[in-house]
């Protein structure tokens, strides 16, 4: 049993305590709490104390969503004026490859580590990400990406896709699962099968990314139909559903609370209320939007609505770093008016709803998981949440025992 004391702890799920402490045993919390009051042992030993000094405890981060397994597309993909067009270079550059490399993916497992993060919304088309996430510390949703517009029987798409999560080395820490990839890459009678076979399991899709998308989803035209022309992945008999993202999704029975509803750069007030009275889940990538050239996140209006806000970075082919505490800083220049225990929260507490695992991460409560990072202060520090959104950089931070 160990007892971590600092200048601050943040439970996420209660308010800051000022001189706090957490009691962890065999890698669980077990109590919380502030002052100089110290719990024993059952048997009356006391516990081992770590006094971190100035410096605040909480859990672990939550990157709701990334794509590891393009790590080493690292700069090599550069900021595009629209989506379409980066997404077009990136998926140049991916045919002339061999494959997804392992050691990027090992070195962006350990800098998303060292940065603070605790599970990540892994989005991948490959799986080569989920063996070093097994063996790594890091734990989360693996989202199997799938992507088809043609009008072929998807069941064979789905259950082949099955076959491969059926063979994957079985964890606790790494749920893997189906999902598909956007409104106008997946096409209709795909997108209800994957839903029938995600039914119960968290499912990510890219939502309301960019105003080429809002196009293609309204009358079947522009840059996204151009790019699916130039793949031969064209359908002609694709019928424009004539409809924002999220009414197009719901009609496909995906507008759940399990939904993550990735980017939402364009979604309309209507469409956020629609995802908050379902109870789904929007995860802003605001600096991924920037590069892509997908637009700015409404993210005063994402928090206004009233729907759920997660965190995610994106991959490193279109961001500089998986450093969360570096997301959060432009989402708090994107929502000035927004309190920082909300943002915090988003970042921790409803990203781990959002990715299943809410009874193990996200806050500082008894019997949850004492994946602990403390984080240095600068002398002086008073709103402890507001400095957190500052920009926190990886040696500032540093991970607590919890044996």
């Amino acid at each position: 049993m160990i007892l971590h004391r600092a200048a601050w702890v943040l439970p996420i799920a209660a308010p800051p305590l000022r001189h706090g402490w957490v009691l962890a045993d065999r890698g669980s919390v077990v109590q919380c709490g502030s002052g100089d009051a110290v719990p024993a042992r059952r048997d009356g030993t006391p516990a081992r104390i770590v006094d971190l000094g100035n410096a605040v405890i909480l859990p672990g981060l939550v990157n709701a969503h990334t794509h590891l397994e393009l790590s080493w597309m690292r700069g090599l993909v550069s900021p595009g004026g629209s989506m379409p067009a980066w997404a077009s270079r990136l998926l140049a550059l991916r045919r002339a490859s061999a494959g997804d490399p392992a050691g990027p993916i090992g070195d962006a497992i350990r800098e998303a580590r060292a940065a603070g993060t605790s599970l990540v919304g892994e989005v991948t088309n490959t799986l080569a990400a989920y063996d070093l996430l097994a063996d790594s510390q890091l734990g989360g949703a693996v989202f199997r990406e799938l992507i088809g517009f043609g009008d072929e029987d998807p069941d064979p798409i789905v259950a082949h896709a099955e076959t491969e999560l059926d063979v994957l080395r079985p964890l606790p820490s790494l749920r893997p699962s189906i999902v598909p990839h956007a409104p106008y890459s997946v096409a209709p009678a795909l997108l209800r099968a994957i839903g029938r076979a995600g039914a119960g399991h968290p499912m990510s899709v890219h939502v309301g990314e960019s105003p080429e998308e809002i196009q293609f989803l309204r009358d079947g035209t522009g840059a996204w139909r151009e790019l699916l022309e130039q793949l031969g992945a064209w359908n002609e008999r694709w019928d424009p559903p004539a409809c924002g993202p999220v009414e197009y999704l719901d009609r496909m029975g995906l507008v759940t609370s399990r939904l993550l509803a990735v980017h939402g750069t364009q979604l309309t007030d209507l469409e956020l209320a629609r995802l908050a009275n379902a109870g789904a889940t929007v995860v802003a990538c605001p600096r991924s939007n920037r590069w892509t050239g997908a637009g700015t996140p409404p993210v005063e209006r994402f928090y206004a609505s009233g729907v759920r806000v997660a965190i995610g970075t994106d991959s490193l082919a279109s961001v500089e770093d998986l450093n969360l505490f570096n997301e959060l800083a432009i989402v708090r220049r994107l929502a000035p008016d927004v309190p920082a225990a909300r943002l915090l929260d988003s970042a921790t507490r409803t990203g781990a709803a959002a990715l299943g695992f809410s009874a193990e991460f996200g806050t500082l409560e008894p019997g949850k998981r004492a994946d602990l990072i403390g984080v240095r202060l600068p002398a002086g520090t008073e709103d402890v949440e507001e400095y957190l959104l500052s920009g926190i950089q990886p040696g500032e931070i540093a991970w607590l025992d919890a044996e």
